[in-house]
């Protein structure tokens, strides 16, 4: 599975962004896929999670009800709705995926930067 996300760039404070993340290889719909984020000087964090359905999704507490994760099976696709941006959001987006199966995640895209000033 190769995994290559886009998206990412220079915004304000109360901006919204999308992040994509495009997905080659196996069958897509077997693969949860999530996004994470690494801000400067810490560590990588969980952002958002999506079932390979697309129904169950999950959240960092901290971009609850600002970002909304999607995916597209048809096209391979998830997407990151970012709204309300905060410079605290600012790092390098990171997406990933597992097969279900799994407990870690296996594969992981090269990474996009969000800078949010403001």
């Amino acid at each position: 599975v190769q995994l290559q996300a886009s998206g990412g760039g220079l915004v304000q404070a109360g901006d919204s962004l999308r992040l994509s993340c495009a997905a080659s290889g196996r069958t897509f719909s077997d693969l949860l896929m999530g996004w994470f984020r690494q801000a400067p000087g810490k560590e990588r964090e969980f952002v958002a999670a999506i079932g390979g359905s697309g129904v169950n999704t999950n959240y960092a507490d901290s971009v609850k009800g600002r970002f909304t994760i999607a995916r597209d099976n048809a096209k391979n696709t998830v997407d990151l709705q970012m709204n309300i941006l905060k410079p605290e959001d600012t790092a390098v987006y990171y997406c990933a995926a597992r097969f279900t199966s799994r407990i870690n995640y296996q594969f992981w895209g090269q990474g996009t930067l969000v800078t949010v000033s403001s």
